[in-house]
This record gives structure tokens, sequence and C-alpha cells, in this order.
């Protein structure tokens, strides 16, 4: 890994990010063939959550303990970051109690500054800006879908949020091409397209669904609101409306595309339920895949 923290994919080059994409694979075949291993043993993982999360807390509580470790979770009731204790504070007593943090919180910079005064490595759950964690379990889908994903194209519609920035920067390190669909107005942020760009990446961002759509290997989308937009949520449904995953757009794309929602969904808004839940939804394997991207994750910070 790049450095001792996993904060984001614009960390790891193609090598790194590929021996991680193949370590998870590994591990997955492991645990299923009863062969898993326990890097983690007499290892505690703390997990610091200010956005709660289904598939976040169980793949990496369940994780932790399939790696031998233990798991203890944080809400910031416990905690206060920045109004009862100061970000540092968090990060060197947490490092004398627990071996690896994960944080799921509201502000990136939370996670950069927990990161930089920890002694411990401290893994991205998700930020607004960011979410690594997502990315490497959706690469590891269409991987053991599409055995590659090099010359494929990933199609993703809807809001350039966190998401979308965590796949442009993988579209930096991986040779694949990259189709943001959003409406005006919602753009990813610029500096993150123009430092993959740099890096390489094929990504283009487009305001034409269909466009992203047409011979497309991957179909992506997510919600239109996330935690802490629930006010804008009704505008927000209006004005991407037209960028639905839906059976259209579905046609539009190669005729084995697969169609990847990181949850949760809201069927009948960013994906109808026909596609969500039809033959092209690899979603499910897509929310497994985090335990072992995640697992993945944590071997390789705790060697």
């Amino acid at each position: 890994m790049a450095g001792k923290d996993f904060l984001s994919l614009a960390e790891l080059d193609r090598d790194r990010l590929d021996a991680l994409l193949a370590r998870a694979m590994e591990g997955k075949r492991e645990w299923n063939d009863g062969r898993g291993k326990t890097p983690l043993k007499r290892k505690v993982l703390g997990l610091i959550f200010h956005k709660p999360s289904l598939r976040t807390r169980v793949s990496f509580e369940v994780g932790a303990t399939q790696l031998g470790g233990s798991a203890i979770y944080l809400s910031d009731r416990e905690i206060g970051v920045g109004s009862r204790e100061a970000v540092e504070d968090i990060g060197e007593v947490l490092s004398r109690y627990v071996d690896i943090i994960m944080i799921r919180t509201f502000d990136h910079q939370i996670a950069v500054d927990l990161a930089a005064h920890a002694k411990v490595p401290v893994i991205n759950g998700l930020t607004d800006l960011l979410h690594p964690c997502q990315i490497v379990a959706d690469l590891q889908t269409i991987l053991e879908h599409r055995s590659t994903v090099e010359g494929k194209v990933v199609a993703f519609f809807g809001d350039g949020n966190n998401v979308a920035h965590s796949w442009i920067n993988a579209a930096a390190s991986l040779p694949f091409e990259l189709r943001i669909a959003v409406p005006e107005g919602y753009e990813p942020d610029r500096s993150i397209v123009e430092a993959a760009r740099k890096r390489g990446g094929t990504v283009v961002v487009t305001h034409d669904a269909i466009e992203a759509a047409a011979g497309a290997d991957v179909l992506y989308t997510d919600v239109w609101a996330s935690m802490g937009q629930e006010e804008e949520k009704e505008a927000r449904t209006a004005i991407m409306m037209p960028f639905q995953v839906n059976e259209r757009l579905l046609a539009a794309a190669k005729k084995d595309a697969l169609v990847l929602h990181c949850l949760p969904a809201h069927r009948g808004e960013e994906i109808t339920a026909g596609v969500i839940d039809g033959p092209h939804s690899v979603v499910y394997d897509e929310a497994e895949n985090r335990l072992h991207a995640q697992k993945a994750i944590m071997e390789m910070l705790l060697p």
C-alpha cells in the first residue's frame, strides 16, 4: 500500500491496486474453501461511525472476526469529534487501544486529520468526498464476472458524488474508460477529474445519459440524495430522472452489460425495479464483496 493508511484510491498505482484486488479474490476463495487465514489474531479494529450503514458496519465487523480479530463500534455520541474531543487527541488515544481504525464520516478532512495523528492505519469507510472501499468491491465484482477491466467501459449515472470520485481515481490507475453522466451543475470535482487525466486515466463527463450508456460494459448508479441531503431529495429527483438506470439505458449498453449499485437502492428513482432485480444485476455479489475487499485492505495494512 502507499503509506500506512487507506484514504483514497488516488494513492494506489496500478501494481498496488492489482495486488489488492488479487488478494481480495484469493481471500474470498480461501474463506469459501475453508482455508481462511487469521492475520488479525489478537488485533482490534476500531470503527468510528458518523454515518450509519448496513454494509459498512457488518462487513467490517465480520471481516475482522473472520481474519481472527475483533471490532469495537464507536458512534459520535461516544466520541464527539471536534466538539467533545479534538481529532488529534482521538487519533493519539485510539492508537493506544486498537490496531487499526475505520472511519465513516461527513467531512473528508476529518479522516485526513485522524490519519495524520493516529499511529495505526486508518481506513476511509466513506466521506462526503470519497468512498474507496466501495470501488475496490465493485472492481472485484467486475473481475469475477468478466475476468478483466482492461478495455471495458464503465458508465456512472446520477450525481458526481463521492462514489463517482473514487471511480475516477480508479480510472487513473487501471486501463478502462469511465463515463460520468450527470445533470448540469452536478458534475464531479473538476480537480479530481483533471488529476486522473494527468495520470493517464480515460474519464469522460457528459450530460447525455444515452451517450454514456452506448456500448458500455457496466452501468452504475447510486442514490440521488445521500445522508445530509434529504431536504434536496424532491428537487434532485426531478433533475436527475433523465439519468435513471432503466430498461432504455440498458438497451443502449452491451447485450451482456453488468448493472451495479452500491446500495441502499431506491427502486423507481435512480434505478428501476426491473433492472436492479433483473438478469444483468450483480448488486448482491457486489455487496458481498465489500466483505472480501475490506478484508484484503486490512490484511495489506497489517501485514
